[in-house]
């Protein structure tokens, strides 16, 4: 079973992009669940959504509080709110910003992760330049199928077919799918690096 955990703040589509990660994993034959953890349910208020991938039928009803995967659509909860606890040591840690992990002041957290395991994606000018609003939860649907290849963009374009039409669909897939060209990218660099 692979775990993902999705930390944002209300009005960022957090808990429509754990849906949508759900929708893309169950078009790809997986069993997959999504649910979100709700406190004061307002604008800009911490928000986590779970989503939960496996090849069998799950019978989990609970939080996430050992993730394979974190999704941080808000860079400014890192100061926060505990984003990483639980976190699989060989996880995956996917931060919407433009920072590198050492400008964060993560470097010496991540400093044990595998290189290819830490991405950072320009989601909210993604969002921006693709849809006209700040909403960066589908360019890191796309991103997030860009590692570990838990879904593909195929499903990710799809998922965002069945939930928006249009002149909106268009927008979030090219902002998916930019997204996921971007995450490639990283992902050869740290290789590369990985063997230099």
């Amino acid at each position: 079973m692979f775990q993902v955990r999705i930390h944002g703040r209300g009005g960022q589509g957090v808990v429509t992009g754990a849906e949508m990660m759900s929708i893309a994993a169950f078009m790809g034959g997986r069993h997959a669940q999504a649910f979100p953890s709700f406190g004061s349910e307002r604008t800009g208020a911490p928000v986590v959504a779970f989503c939960r991938m496996d090849d069998k039928e799950i019978r989990l009803r609970e939080p996430i509080m050992q993730p394979d995967a974190i999704i941080i659509q808000d860079p400014t909860l890192l100061h926060q709110v505990d984003v990483f606890g639980g976190l699989k040591k060989d996880g995956y840690i996917l931060i919407n910003t433009t920072k590198t992990f050492a400008e964060m002041g993560l470097g010496d957290f991540v400093k044990d992760f595998k290189a290819d395991h830490l991405l950072t994606v320009p989601a909210t000018e993604l969002a921006m330049k693709h849809v006209g609003r700040p909403v960066p939860n589908v360019p890191l649907l796309g991103a997030f199928a860009a590692l570990g290849g838990l879904i593909s963009l195929d499903a990710v374009l799809h998922a965002i077919g069945e939930k928006f039409s249009g002149a909106v669909a268009k927008g979030n897939q090219a902002a998916a799918r930019e997204a996921y060209e971007i995450v490639m990218q990283q992902e050869n660099q740290a290789k590369e690096t990985n063997h230099a």
